[in-house]
């Protein structure tokens, strides 16, 4: 499929097989590509090139970056990888007992932090040297790893059976919290707010839940659920997963992909719907803005929610971004 400006530029080279994760550098317009043909790729967003890539002996289904010019990642062969696209060189820091669904690097703290569905968050120490002791810590989790997200210290982890885990990566021994999500289905993504008061929480069943880590009463009185990614057809309600949620890093508000091919920007402050961007050839997988907000990166890749059938190619489109269509409407004045 030829991509036009509205979809946005379709990145070369692709993946061949359902896009797990893309993820922007925090520095650059560098991309960083899992998916389930076994690839990590390395795209410069701005030339629309693959400047590296490098192979996992099974499906990808996370990565994340160390720095401009290293990646790590984790997947069905249940080992966590480093990778270092300057030198060529691959470097294994570990395994789990089983797949490794979410890997995320904490700047903070200098760890590799994975989670798995063996039930576990285990922690690496990159900078140990090759043969030295990598494993940092393991910690049992109530349920399979579905999705983690970090911001400063805080991690979150989103499990199967609807728990929710908070951890503070300086002090890991026990949970901060665990909690229950409180939406009724199955959780598909989780993102923390950047301003690090709380985290964004989706589903199978078109929802997004907007939760606060203090606890107080005043804090949870704050918290709010909202219907997105559904439509109607002949009179009935089709309901979609919300499968990606990405922060704009300039204004805050934020972007969901569903099965449904949308892509919509929320204004999470002022419960608003500020746009949505035509729809995609297939299902939104994963979303990410560039660190200067101009860029999203989107994955338009099949979940198999209808089976085995026919469906377009997964693709990686890069979108740019309006300041209107991410920016928080201005409130009228009061009267």
């Amino acid at each position: 499929m030829q991509a036009g400006p509205v979809v946005g530029r379709e990145l070369p080279g692709g993946p061949t097989d359902g896009i797990s994760n893309v993820s922007f550098s925090t520095t650059s317009n560098s991309l960083l590509v899992s998916s389930w043909d076994s690839y990590v790729r390395l795209y410069d967003a701005d030339l629309n090139v693959l400047k590296g890539k490098y192979r996992h002996r099974g499906p990808v289904l996370d990565c994340a970056f160390q720095d401009e010019g290293a990646a790590f990642s984790g997947g069905l062969d249940k080992v966590v990888k480093r990778f270092d696209f300057v030198r060529g060189v691959e470097d294994n820091l570990g395994a789990h007992d089983l797949p490794v669904r979410c890997v995320e690097y904490s700047q903070a703290t200098g760890q590799v932090v994975s989670g798995s569905w063996d039930k576990t968050v285990r922690t690496w120490d990159p900078r140990a040297p090759p043969g030295g002791q990598r494993a940092v810590g393991l910690y049992q989790v109530p349920d399979r790893v579905y999705s983690m997200s970090l911001v400063g210290h805080r991690l979150v982890v989103a499990c199967a059976g609807r728990h929710v885990v908070l951890f503070d990566l300086r002090n890991m021994g026990q949970p901060e919290q665990t909690r229950e999500s409180s939406l009724k289905y199955q959780t598909r993504c989780v993102r923390c707010y950047p301003n690090g008061t709380g985290y964004a929480l989706s589903s199978i069943e078109g929802r997004v839940a907007m939760e606060y880590f203090d606890t107080s009463e005043a804090w949870q009185s704050k918290k709010y659920a909202f219907k997105c990614h559904r439509q109607t057809q002949d009179g009935k309600d089709i309901i979609y997963p919300v499968n990606a949620i990405a922060y704009h890093p300039v204004h805050g508000t934020f972007a969901t992909g569903g099965s449904d091919g949308f892509v919509n920007i929320w204004d999470g402050d002022n419960k608003k719907r500020l746009y949505q961007y035509t729809q995609y050839p297939t299902g939104v997988s994963s979303l990410s803005f560039s660190p200067d907000g101009r860029l999203l990166a989107v994955a338009a890749s099949y979940n198999y929610e209808d089976g085995n059938k026919d469906h377009p190619h997964d693709a990686v489109f890069i979108r740019s971004v309006q300041d209107a269509e991410v920016k928080p409407k201005a409130k009228p004045p009061v009267l």
